[in-house]
């Protein structure tokens, strides 16, 4: 059985120590809610990353007995190296080798500790949690068949125009008077409406459709 990192070009990191025992942590994921009067309500949302640790330590010189392989790393060596997978942004590749555990992950934290008596070894806690790609889906264009198209409709900002249907007995200022509250504008229903009405704005008729707004 074999620990490594591996960062997807060809490099691939060996822990020369294999650790006595690994955490896998899993948890349900929740959406904490405040609700006034009521208190806190949780609603769950899925798994939530995963959390995998352990601890080993790289030795300063090679013992057969517990190294899994004789060119060992330099204990700074190596340690700089898990500072520069601590530092990197991508993803590397968790690998336990005989085992179903094979997941991308980032490393989330990296302790060393320096223990008298043990000259030049360096032990190690590591965290590391694992990653999903976040997928954005795209809106399908005129020449493409393979985007994935957002059904949701938007919501729609503009503004609907507010509108009128003539009945028998109506008159420009009674409908001003009714719709807008003021008489007076029955004169911009009649410009808003001139090309519907006519020349003369008391020949309306019952059925025409006019636009208020």
């Amino acid at each position: 059985m074999n620990f490594s990192l591996t960062d997807g070009k060809g490099f691939k990191f060996v822990f020369p120590v294999n650790p006595e025992e690994v955490t896998i942590s899993r948890q349900k994921g929740f959406d904490t809610t405040t609700i006034l009067s009521y208190g806190e309500f949780d609603f769950p949302q899925g798994e939530k990353v995963k959390e995998i640790s352990f601890s080993s330590f790289f030795p300063k010189e090679y013992d057969e007995s517990y190294c899994k392989y004789q060119d060992i790393p330099d204990p700074q060596e190596a340690m700089n190296t898990l500072n520069g997978f601590l530092l990197s942004q991508k993803p590397l590749r968790f690998i336990i080798s005989g085992t179903s555990v094979n997941v991308p992950v980032i490393v989330a934290s990296h302790n060393s500790t320096f223990r008298g008596g043990e000259s030049g070894d360096v032990n190690f806690d590591l965290s590391l949690r694992t990653w999903r790609e976040m997928k954005v889906s795209k809106k399908a264009g005129s020449g493409s068949k393979s985007a994935t198209v957002n059904k949701k409709p938007r919501t729609d900002m503009k503004e609907k125009k507010k509108t009128y249907t003539v009945k028998s007995g109506d008159s420009l200022s009674k409908i001003a008077k009714l719709e807008l509250g003021d008489s007076s504008q029955w004169s911009r229903i009649y410009q808003l409406n001139k090309k519907v009405i006519g020349q003369n704005p008391n020949a309306i008729k019952p059925g025409q459709k006019l636009v208020l707004s």
